[in-house]
């Protein structure tokens, strides 16, 4: 079947790609890649991929494309649902004949619901959709799918039972190629990572369970399935072939050291390859696989501390003591390895003072760049029905953006209110940044690099339009 693989137009500067860990318009103008779509895109030949929001691509424009496909697959996300539904819509109209479908974690632990939302959604695909999807395309009978949730010809919702889960990581084709063949490099931007990047799954699952956390425990698992060191290594190969411009690789496994044997043994053949790269990491890996790391081409580590405070951590169950992730950190500055921090305001347990904690903390440890985020109980994760049973939610259900795409505060307590914990989000920022040796590490970061110049100068312009922004929600 002709297929077209699409992350549709939602609100503008969304970024919903499957690498956003929260699917929300950013502080500065950020982007990750549809890594996700563009492997299942990697299964089916002769598809087609867009990635609507990066690349200014309007709903107009796919819809006079639409009668060229027979098949097409939307990648969703709670945030998004709404509109994706209402595009799913415009496209069957357009194509009456159209088959067309979502994927994501929002359908897949919500199908019959996704289903129910619209009589034009033809099918919803689950863990491993790729091979899902694989199966769609070549005209494979819809009630011997596995992993399928669809639409019979009466209209009656019917759900397969579950596809297994996929343990041999090397039978997913390269992402790249895709990338190469229907995307622009040079639209996707991360404020931690040069420009332009290229970001890449070596596996899937996550051993840590964060309550918060979407990907493990909607459609990851808690295992770290992995490719082969040979496999990942072949590709890293081929893009530095078919992208001179990249400087730098992003491993967006959810945790890269994870596996810490192996994740010493592709740093060693990124070095002898002399990529420069990056990737998360939890704020508990021991100094011998930092110093391999950093000698093989790292140059940062993505590190959700998520809290300063240790009762939150444990709330939440993150697995690391405050204390360790201290000593992680300086470890990290004694050998030169950049952070980007990334912070939850308004997990269970949080009050003022443990958000001052926190600020004080992030301070104290002083990553490079940090994010900070508003505790987002996504559906199918602990938090969303730890919400649902006491009362958190602020609106009675669980709406994560505004309608600018924005990340609101959805989460309340008796003691500290959900407009309480959105207005520290700015304060958070403010303290961070607004201090005289981190603007003296950025003014000196700019005077070194014309390019960084340029670049902080448009972060810093965007980053004071969104405080703007939220100071008129606030209000």
């Amino acid at each position: 079947m002709r297929t077209l693989f699409l992350q549709a137009p939602s609100y503008e500067g969304f970024d919903g790609g499957a690498g956003s860990r929260y699917q929300a318009r950013r502080e500065i103008r950020s982007f990750w890649y549809p890594a996700w779509l563009a492997q299942a895109a990697a299964m089916v030949p002769d598809s087609k991929l867009i990635d609507a929001v990066p690349h200014g691509i309007d709903l107009e424009t796919i819809m006079r494309e639409a009668h060229k496909y027979d098949l097409a697959v939307l990648h969703t996300s709670s945030p998004s649902f709404g509109s994706d539904v209402r595009a799913l819509e415009l496209l069957k109209a357009a194509n009456p004949g159209l088959k067309a479908g979502f994927v994501g974690a929002k359908v897949a632990i919500e199908p019959h619901a996704s289903l129910a939302a619209s009589p034009a959604i033809d099918f919803v695909a689950g863990k491993e959709f790729e091979f899902t999807i694989h199966d769609i395309a070549e005209g494979r009978d819809w009630s011997r799918i596995p992993g399928l949730s669809y639409r019979d010809r009466s209209g009656a919702i019917k759900h397969n039972r579950p596809r297994e889960i996929l343990e041999d990581m090397d039978r997913l084709p390269f992402v790249a190629p895709i990338y190469k063949r229907d995307l622009s490099i040079e639209k996707y931007f991360i404020g931690y990572l040069p420009h332009p990047y290229l970001s890449l799954h070596t596996g899937r699952g996550c051993k840590s369970r964060c309550t918060f956390c979407l990907w493990p425990q909607t459609v990851g698992g808690h295992r770290y399935r992995t490719r082969s060191v040979a496999n990942v290594i072949e590709e890293i190969a081929w893009c530095r072939q078919a992208f001179p411009p990249v400087k730098e690789f992003f491993f967006d496994d959810d945790t890269f050291t994870d596996d810490r044997p192996r994740a010493e043994a592709i740093a060693r053949e990124l070095g002898r390859m002399g990529a420069t790269w990056s990737c998360n990491a939890k704020a508990n890996v021991p100094r011998e696989t930092l110093k391999i790391m950093r000698d093989n081409g790292l140059r940062l580590l993505l590190v959700g501390y998520e809290s300063g405070n240790q009762r939150i951590l444990h709330n939440i169950k993150k697995g690391v003591r405050v204390d360790v992730a201290r000593t992680f950190t300086k470890t990290c500055h004694d050998l030169g390895i950049a952070i980007h921090g990334t912070f939850i305001l308004g997990l269970p347990g949080e009050t003022k003072e443990t958000i001052e904690e926190t600020i004080r903390f992030a301070v104290e440890i002083n990553p490079h760049t940090l994010q900070v985020s508003i505790a987002a109980p996504y559906p199918g994760t602990f938090l969303h029905r730890q919400a649902i049973e006491n009362g958190w939610l602020s609106s009675g259900d669980a709406q994560l953006v505004d309608e600018r795409g924005t990340q609101i505060a959805p989460l309340q307590y008796p003691h500290l209110s959900h407009q309480e914990i959105f207005n520290s989000v700015e304060d958070f920022y403010c303290q961070f940044y607004f201090r005289a040796p981190k603007i003296a590490a950025i003014v000196a970061e700019m005077v070194r690099s014309p390019e960084m110049f340029s670049r902080r100068l448009r972060e810093g312009i965007e980053f004071f339009r969104f405080l703007k922004q939220r100071r008129r929600t606030a209000h």
